[in-house]
């Protein structure tokens, strides 16, 4: 395992509803700012565009980088502390990658947009940034569930190491 410690049931657990309440409030945020952002650039109300753009900016600047960072750091320790390993799987890498993608783009696009999203209502702008971000979330966790595509080469080389592994069996199933 890499000199990884596994965490006990109770750790593993606990870190797991951690991940999962940060990953689906993530997803939630990011719904709430496509939610204001189709209300700032649609209606016709100053005062509506206004609390439309001051509350994605509130949530912008407290909410959204907590979340994506608390998102990818308990989804790397459970990825390293479980079976399921960090590059051992398929749909565990493609989420990691895709994390810390979405982690990024919250810290360059998506946060300063927002923070300059007088701008981008009046440009028709605003609405970009929360799509793609929910898109991406939303693929993330189907393959989250799913857990499509198998093994990667070195989980397939770590399982054929395995004492009593047969080769070409494949218990992709389990969890």
């Amino acid at each position: 395992m890499g000199g990884v410690k596994k965490l006990s049931r109770p750790a593993r657990r606990g870190l797991l509803v951690v991940h999962v309440v940060a990953s689906a409030s993530w997803l939630g945020l990011t719904l709430g700012l496509l939610a204001l952002g189709a209300t700032a650039a649609t209606t016709a109300s100053p005062t509506a565009v206004e609390a439309s753009v001051r509350s994605m900016k509130l949530f912008a600047d407290w909410l959204l980088l907590p979340l994506a960072l608390l998102t990818l750091t308990s989804g790397v320790v459970l990825a390293l502390a479980t079976q399921w390993g960090l590059a051992r799987h398929r749909w565990v890498f493609t989420k990691f990658w895709l994390t810390s993608a979405t982690t990024v783009a919250t810290v360059l696009a998506l946060r300063p947009g927002v923070n300059s999203a007088v701008a981008a209502v009046a440009a028709g702008n605003v609405l970009a940034g929360p799509v793609v971000s929910l898109s991406a979330y939303v693929f993330m966790t189907v393959i989250s569930l799913l857990k499509p595509w198998g093994p990667t080469r070195r989980g397939r080389r770590e399982r054929a190491r395995r004492p009593g592994a047969r080769p070409g069996v494949s218990r992709a199933g389990t969890a």
